[in-house]
């Protein structure tokens, strides 16, 4: 009879712990679009993908390499990053620690006389150990939320790393770009200066106007004024990229080159597979199983806990009389404690827990449209960056023909009026600098691109 009640004892506890999910592992949600297609992709994972592309591969360019390095060694806020992951880690081990029971050992000892009698030492000398046994999870639990949360964190240190390797790269390109945009404006500037000194011997010669001398001077002025615009940028920048490399502002050396490349990029855009890899996205899918471990612990919260203790030692001390030598002791004892008056308390913990769940997904499905939305922007402004600079490419080549053409009508010919010359140099101006700006537009959707699937390890 005794074994039937405690074979149905069992039972009844069984039923309940399943019925509640306390012992149950994290898994995805069903019935929602967001989630399926992440599942989708999560299982779709292609390892030669750009998001697996190691940050060397993609940034070629020795100096930005040796910027990117410092970046990564002394940037506060990946440190930050990575000090989090070390807390987790410590977190995780203590909730693995608590499966062990705990050890003390309290020595103590007392004397006492009364009306002149004799003083005895009492001493006892007891090692303690308590243990609480996992009958309802909830050690389990917290040690599922602590390793859901280790990942958690692990992918937010790879979202700082990749924002810090893309952040360098996007500052030392716009670099590049400034200076070349700067260079390219003093040589424009030297050559309208020498315009203007042709202009004046023209006009010594009687071929030419005041007014084509006057204009001429003006326009060197026009593109002389644009070159502090430049050098204040060109400053502007050095400050942003001294922060991003964690020192006290200061110029900074630029290579030449404005051309970014990633090896691998599918002709029909990035596969949705390659979203499962971006961090921000891995992070929020964690802080959805953080969020569900939350819920299970909430739960077993209305169950008894079951502690075992344990005391041993040696003392001198039995009841109310001393003998010496010491006697050695053992105390075995069990405690269950139920909650019986907070479980309004628990009721509210568990509402909680629940609505911070809704966030947590609310906050992973928007992590993944984001991230859905990132990439096909980064993919549009690509392939739109190439189109136009073959556009604005073709412009300079014919350009150059006019400005060269105009010339020889105007200098040798008097076959054209200086304003033609002068819109046709104009013109080639803007074509140039418009030319370098697509050319960085290029590569900087292209560092888009690597960063909106992860990239940047």
């Amino acid at each position: 009879m005794k074994n039937i009640i405690r074979l149905t004892y069992m039972a009844a506890i069984a039923l309940m712990l399943s019925s509640c999910h306390i012992y149950n592992k994290y898994q995805l949600p069903d019935d929602n679009a967001a989630v399926d297609a992440y599942r989708v992709a999560a299982e779709r994972q292609d390892s030669a993908g750009p998001a697996y592309l190691g940050w060397r591969d993609v940034f070629r360019d020795p100096l930005l390499q040796k910027y990117i390095e410092r970046a990564l060694a002394e940037n506060t806020s990946l440190d930050n990053a990575r000090l989090n992951v070390e807390m987790a880690k410590a977190q995780l081990q203590g909730a693995k620690l608590s499966y062990l029971p705990s050890l003390a050992f309290t020595p103590n000892g007392g004397t006492a006389s009364y009306g002149g009698s004799h003083m005895n030492w009492s001493y006892t000398l007891p090692l303690a150990a308590n243990w609480e046994i996992d009958a309802f999870g909830k050690i389990l639990n917290r040690k599922r939320g602590a390793k859901a949360s280790l990942e958690q964190t692990q992918a937010y240190k790879q979202a700082v790393r990749s924002q810090i390797v893309c952040g360098v790269a996007s500052a030392y390109y716009s670099l590049v770009l400034l200076h070349k945009q700067l260079e390219l404006s003093k040589r424009t500037a030297e050559i309208w200066k020498d315009q203007v000194a042709t202009m004046e011997q023209l006009k010594a010669a009687g071929t030419t106007t005041e007014a084509a001398v006057v204009q001429s001077r003006a326009n060197y002025y026009s593109i002389a004024a644009s070159i502090p615009d430049l050098e204040q940028q060109i400053a502007l920048v050095n400050n942003s990229f001294s922060v991003l490399l964690n020192t006290y502002p200061e110029n900074w050396e630029v290579g030449t080159g404005l051309e970014v490349s990633l090896p691998v990029i599918a002709d029909e855009g990035i596969p949705m597979s390659y979203l499962a890899t971006r961090p921000d996205v891995a992070a929020a899918e964690r802080g959805l199983a953080v969020a569900y471990y939350a819920v299970s612990s909430a739960h077993a919260n209305f169950y008894p806990s079951l502690a075992i203790s344990a005391q041993g030692g040696f003392t001198n001390l039995l009841g109310s009389i001393i003998t010496n030598p010491g006697k050695w002791f053992i105390q075995l004892a069990g405690q269950l404690s139920a909650p019986l008056f907070s479980r309004g308390q628990n009721i509210a913990q568990l509402k909680v827990a629940k609505a911070q769940q809704e966030q947590a997904l609310n906050n992973f499905e928007n992590a993944v449209m984001s991230a859905a939305a990132d990439v096909s922007d980064a993919l549009v402004k690509y392939e739109k960056s190439k189109e136009k600079h073959r556009l604005v490419s073709l412009q300079v080549s014919e350009l150059e023909k006019s400005v060269e053409y105009t010339n020889e009508l105007f200098i040798l010919n008097h076959q054209t009026s200086y304003l033609e010359v002068l819109t046709a140099r104009s013109g080639l101006l803007q074509a140039q600098l418009a030319e370098l700006s697509s050319i960085h537009a290029t590569s900087a959707a292209l560092i888009s691109l690597y960063q909106a699937v992860g990239g940047g390890r």
